[in-house]
């Protein structure tokens, strides 16, 4: 699986790509303006890296902010369902979580939640348990799952 593959199966399946990333801070939109073309399935990608900038770019909720903080499976959500409702995408993932060093004993280092959510109204999260495998590959790995997770959902999977 790699960028190639995903751009692939958005252009057979004609759907636009828009990412809104926190604890990569780029990383997913990245490698997929990384291969050459791309801009023909990809639409844009939401740095979103504080709070504040989830609300005024994605419309991210104050309350569900205040209520499950920023790593949480329904941010996840509402950071994809915003990339679609602020591009022009037929297909989202969302990222945020903690890629150390740090963390809590209610939220360690190493946990990322995904979010995918598509025009037609579905939507998927999930939460990945990386590890304190340091900030480095736990940002490579979240890259690397949320790629996997847009080709899922482009495969139909």
């Amino acid at each position: 699986m790699s960028a190639t593959d995903v751009l692939a199966a958005a252009r057979a399946a004609g759907v636009m790509i828009a990412t809104a990333e926190s604890c990569t801070g780029g990383m997913i939109i990245a490698a997929l303006t990384d291969v050459a073309g791309s801009s023909d399935v990809v639409d844009r990608g939401f740095v979103t890296y504080s709070n504040a900038a989830k609300i005024e770019m994605l419309g991210v909720s104050e309350t569900t902010l205040a209520r499950t903080g920023a790593v949480s499976e329904e941010i996840a959500r509402e950071m994809a369902t915003g990339a679609l409702a602020h591009s022009a995408a037929g297909l989202a993932v969302s990222v945020t979580g903690i890629a150390g060093p740090g963390g809590s004993e209610h939220k360690p280092e190493g946990r990322v939640c995904f979010g995918i959510a598509l025009k037609s109204g579905k939507t998927r999260t999930e939460t990945v348990e990386f590890g304190a495998l340091g900030r480095e590959n736990v940002r490579a790995a979240t890259r690397d799952h949320a790629l996997s997770l847009l080709l899922a959902a482009l495969r139909g999977a």
